[in-house]
């Protein structure tokens, strides 16, 4: 019973990374509730899609084609590490303040008080 339950979640794994991307990558740089939230999303939007692309016709699926299967490395590549760094830039809440409040005085300058 394991196993036929274990062979449904990988089959419907493999629909979803055929067709978001976003699942095909790493996701141990996502926290559980992001990549819960990622999931549920995803599920949404295909079973959306579904419902768009069946407009009351019954059409069975086949998915013969599921996409390239994700690899994992255990030595991170440069462009991992990258980046890794680049997300770390990103979520700099001192250096997103600071971003903001250049853009702000920078808007202020160009189109200030008119």
């Amino acid at each position: 019973m394991q196993a036929s339950v274990w062979k449904d979640v990988e089959r419907a794994f493999g629909i979803l990374q055929s067709r978001f991307v976003i699942i095909r990558g790493p996701g141990r740089m996502w926290n559980e509730s992001t990549l819960h939230n990622i999931m549920t999303a995803c599920v949404i939007m295909h079973n959306m899609i579904i419902e768009d692309e069946r407009d009351g016709i019954d059409v069975e699926e086949v998915y013969d084609y599921m996409g390239e299967k994700a690899t994992i490395r255990r030595n991170p590549d440069q462009a991992f590490v990258q980046y890794i760094e680049v997300t770390k830039a990103i979520q700099n809440w001192a250096l997103h303040h600071q971003l903001r409040d250049d853009l702000v005085e920078h808007l202020w300058s160009c189109h200030g008080a008119q």
